[in-house]
């Protein structure tokens, strides 16, 4: 388990503040032994605190559950890595000026000399649980007093922490009710270990139970896809806790959805021979339970004829901030039921998996928005343009569909025969940048067909751009008025762009056209004749979004038919290896002089690969070429 840095902020001097809440602050607190059953103690200790405070406060069931998710988390952790015994104190402190009303959980223990522990570089299986905690608190931390160490972690009720939460009215949002199980559901757990059960169940009851969930907490909580989490709690169960498992994941959204319903996510057996008996067995349905929001061990039928195999079958309710993600289940073999302590460890483990699943859930529909959203960014498609080929090669640094270098070949105006083409850079990265990107390029569509000129074009893109950051700046003055004077996070970035813009005109049957650039900020674009000579098209000019007053001039000149014309971003020019810089010594000139007679498509490859050939180390940078090239008569 990774170290603990040790917290100046109190639990009470906190984050934002909500709606009113009661002016009394609840607390109970009690001792608890240093020993394996202290957990599960201190869980059925807080959920009754939970229950009896429902009376009087809307608790939602997602903060409830999360609450007691943090007790165990923290009460294991202090019995794993201290041994000492442990005080636990939960409590509900009320609404102040800096932070909003909330369960805080307090596990102290006696060993203060022994931090929160880290990896163990042996290799030792423990670690993770304070990922959970992070992820469903709104803060936590570590106190040291003399004698005493505090690990303290806040909850709050309005439901606003990092982790799943529901609006009013919203499913999941009801009062807490302590999960009973009825005298079935208690034949087939069973009860505590009786003389003859196995020593490998007996072990389940102590300190390798502890081991093993710290284990799986550390496993599950570096996975971001959800049948992966599956694929791996099935490994984790076969064959240490059961002799086989089985898991279906629940469709996501609200509602009954028309020919949907869960889907197996893995099914694994002891025997990997009988896997697909296994699978067969299973595929009719997935166990059904009374109540698919409600952790705890369900009884289900054994899926085998009694006549070949005996055993019993439990599912478990895969249940984070108070939606049901799915069912897991178990299976072991023999006229034994499952020992209480094996059905105890098995619903520690699925509420991890639950949580595992819906982080991994999450995390995927933010990678599809991402994913949508920047595909908004780019053109999904370029003009043709009569009498000029054309080529880009964009290639954003990371893994992401768009960087912060964007593009467009696009008609011009309405008489159908001028073209508008853009290369543009955005300062900085991220979002800001992307806010930049989807501003620009569709801006700059309207100013060229409203028949401005190409500086024009780059004046009125430059006040927008400034008149966009100044409306940006003063929403955020009022947000941090709004705080009291505090800093605001996310405070908008400057945003500053370079830009390379022009308009193409083809010249008619005997080939060639008549180009007009400006360029501000940007890389020069270079003009390619077809016996190798090599010159700069446009002049230098200040960045866009900087300052109001400038006038941007614009540079026209003729392509005859062979010519070709590169633009770039710094991506290429500044790409590095060691202290040199691609574009260094006319780098950029001489690399497309080599392209002469070559295609709009092979000069743009062959540009790639030198930039790429340039360095050792991968390109660090977005990459983005745009290559024209005016066809000569009788060509295409």
């Amino acid at each position: 388990m990774r170290s603990i840095p040790s917290q100046s902020a109190q639990p009470s001097r906190l984050m934002h503040r909500e709606t009113a809440r009661p002016a009394v602050s609840s607390v109970v607190r009690t001792g608890l032994p240093g020993d394996p059953f202290t957990p599960a103690a201190a869980r059925r200790f807080a959920r009754a605190a939970l229950d009896e405070w429902a009376d009087t406060v809307p608790l939602d069931l997602t903060v409830a559950d999360d609450a007691v998710l943090v007790v165990s988390e923290l009460v294991t952790n202090a019995v794993v890595h201290a041994g000492t015994a442990v005080e636990l104190v939960v409590r509900l402190a009320e609404d102040a000026e800096d932070a909003p009303a909330a369960v805080v959980v307090e596990v102290s223990d006696h060993h203060p000399t022994r931090t929160v522990a880290g990896r163990d570089p042996a290799g030792t299986a423990h670690g993770g649980g304070l990922h959970l905690v992070a992820a469903v608190c709104e803060c936590w931390g570590v106190t040291y007093r003399p004698g005493l160490k505090t690990v303290w972690a806040r909850v709050p009720l309005d439901g606003r922490g990092p982790g799943p939460h529901h609006p009013p009215g919203q499913p999941g949002r009801r009062p807490v009710v302590p999960f009973a199980p009825d005298s079935t559901a208690e034949a087939a757990v069973g009860h505590p270990y009786d003389e003859d059960d196995t020593d490998t169940d007996r072990d389940w009851d102590g300190r390798s139970a502890l081991s093993f969930l710290a284990e799986s907490s550390e496993l599950l909580a570096g996975q971001l896809d959800e049948d992966m989490v599956a694929a791996l709690a099935g490994q984790l169960l076969v064959p240490r806790v059961a002799h086989w498992s089985a898991l279906w994941l629940d469709p996501e959204g609200t509602g009954p959805v028309a020919g949907t319903g869960p889907r197996p996510g893995g099914v694994w057996h002891i025997d990997e021979s009988a896997t697909e008996r296994l699978r067969n067995a299973l595929s009719k349905e997935a166990p059904q339970v009374p109540d698919p929001t409600r952790t705890g061990a369900v009884p289900v039928p054994w899926p085998y004829d009694a006549d070949t195999e005996t055993g019993s079958a439990l599912a478990y309710p895969l249940v984070a901030g108070g939606r049901g993600l799915g069912t897991l289940m178990i299976g072991r073999r023999g006229p034994h039921p499952v020992p209480s302590g094996v059905t105890t460890l098995v619903e520690d483990f699925a509420r991890r998996v639950a949580l595992a699943i819906g982080a991994a859930r999450r995390y995927a529909r933010q990678a599809t928005i991402s994913r949508v959203l920047q595909r908004g960014l780019l053109p999904s498609q370029v003009a043709r343009i009569p009498g000029v080929d054309s080529h880009v090669v964009y290639e954003p640094s990371d893994d992401s569909v768009a960087g912060g270098d964007f593009y467009d070949i696009f008609p011009a105006g309405g008489t159908g025969d001028r073209w508008g083409f853009m290369l543009g850079d955005v300062q900085g990265s991220g979002p800001e940048a992307a806010v930049v990107t989807g501003l620009a390029r569709p801006w700059l569509r309207l100013l060229a067909r409203e028949e401005h000129q190409v500086g024009e074009v780059l004046d009125r893109l430059n006040g927008l751009l400034l008149d966009d950051a100044t409306e940006a700046a003063e929403a955020a003055a009022l947000m941090a008025a709004a705080a009291g004077g505090q800093d605001v996070p996310d405070r908008p970035q400057p945003r500053f762009l370079s830009l390379l813009y022009g308009e193409i005109t083809p010249l008619g049957a005997d080939g060639g056209a008549r180009c007009t650039v400006a360029c501000a900020g940007h890389p020069l674009p270079l003009l390619l004749r077809p016996d190798g000579t090599v010159r700069q098209v446009a002049e230098p000019q200040i960045l866009l979004g900087v300052v109001g007053d400038v006038a941007y001039e614009s540079h026209t000149f003729d392509m005859k038919p062979g010519d070709t014309l590169l633009c770039v971003t710094d991506g290429v020019t500044e790409r590095r290896s060691g202290g040199r810089m691609f574009d260094d010594g006319d780098g950029l000139e001489r690399a497309l002089a080599d392209c002469a007679g070559l295609t709009a498509e092979q000069t743009a490859d062959r540009i790639r690969q030198a930039v790429h050939a340039f360095g050792d180390a991968p390109v660090g940078d977005d990459l983005a070429l745009l290559v024209l090239q005016a066809r000569r008569p009788g060509e295409g």
